[in-house]
């Protein structure tokens, strides 16, 4: 090779190093100016308000636990944290609004599981993916489900409403909140492990199924919390709780696992997540907060009242309970063809 043509090579070869060591001080330069300004933008939050979007409306025991978690949080952040209801298609609605959020801390999402472990299995197409746009965030509680009939009838226990059941397939009706929602799964889970089967009235919401039972239009149902005051009047009788342990409101009550259905687990975990990509820093520094707050006695009580169990986890703790109870929740959906509203 000749003399110029080397040294030609040899210069293009030097350029072309000296060019990508550039390059690679840029991005490097870059990807440091990246996580100066995320250090920063995290040591600085929160610089400014704390949106809760809640996915249900008003009233609801998602909405409730957001308001008796967001005024000791408020304090805790000490910045205003303001709680705002956007419901519809089972969750979908807020849970999409705040998929979309920027991902910086500044609006978070209250749920129960069912957004995640129950929705994408009964709607064939949903305008975001839970597993994928948001992420956990704190549990909050473990809400549980009562099986319960009035007063009136004849049925003293489970055993009892189990033989009945057995007598008089499709004679009787439950009701529930709608397709899919965690009382209509609890039922669709005892009828098929008991191997009964009921007619389903679906309602919205968990209060209109409730006045009907109380007015004799349905035969029993699974309640997610706002019967207590009833049972406790002595209006409605508790054959059982659709929970792997006892109440803690009825002690004496035994759990339909206790009653023979093995593994019976109907329970949701309803807790708080935020925009994928919100900054690791500011999901632990909530998660801290929310889990101190969940162990004050105020909060214990407001949470049990609703027939919850304050249920503080890490997000990694979380995000493993919600794969589970898709798993468990999406085998019943598909045995019994569940589709939603």
């Amino acid at each position: 090779m000749k003399p110029a043509i080397t040294a030609t090579l040899l210069a293009l070869s030097a350029l072309c190093a000296t060019a990508a060591q550039a390059q690679a001080q840029t991005q490097t330069q870059t990807q440091t100016q990246t996580q100066t300004q995320t250090q920063t933008q995290t040591a600085a939050w929160p610089a400014k308000p704390v949106k809760i979007v809640v996915n249900f409306p008003p009233g609801g025991a998602a909405d409730q636990i957001a308001r008796a978690i967001g005024l000791p949080l408020q304090d805790a952040l000490g910045q205003p944290v303001v709680v705002e209801n956007k419901g519809g298609s089972g969750g979908n609605l807020g849970g999409d609004a705040v998929a979309k959020s920027p991902a910086d801390g500044y609006t978070l999402l209250m749920s129960s599981g069912g957004m995640v472990s129950v929705n994408p299995h009964i709607y064939p197409k949903m305008p975001f993916d839970p597993a994928k746009d948001l992420v956990p965030v704190a549990a909050a509680a473990r809400v549980l489900v009562f099986l319960v009939v009035l007063r009136e009838s004849p049925l003293k226990d489970f055993a009892a409403f189990r033989a009945d059941l057995k007598a008089n397939p499709g004679q009787r009706s439950f009701g529930s909140p709608g397709n899919g929602s965690s009382p209509h799964l609890a039922t669709e889970m005892m009828k098929s492990m008991t191997g009964t089967f009921a007619v389903h009235v679906p309602y919205r919401g968990a209060a209109p199924a409730l006045t009907d039972l109380l007015g004799g239009q349905l035969d029993f149902l699974f309640d997610p919390g706002i019967a207590i005051p009833h049972i406790r009047a002595g209006k409605l009788r508790l054959l059982a709780v659709g929970s792997p342990k006892r109440s803690p409101l009825f002690p004496d009550v035994p759990t339909l696992d206790e009653a023979g259905l093995k593994g019976f687990d109907a329970d949701t975990v309803f807790g708080f997540y935020a925009p994928a990509g919100t900054p690791p820093a500011v999901i632990s520094r909530l998660n801290t907060e929310i889990n101190r707050i969940l162990a004050t006695a105020a909060v214990k009580d407001r949470i049990q009242a609703l027939g919850g169990v304050p249920a503080p986890m890490s997000p990694a703790d979380f995000q493993a309970k919600a794969a589970e109870d898709s798993k468990r929740f999406g085998g019943i959906i598909r045995e019994r063809k569940i589709v939603g509203d």
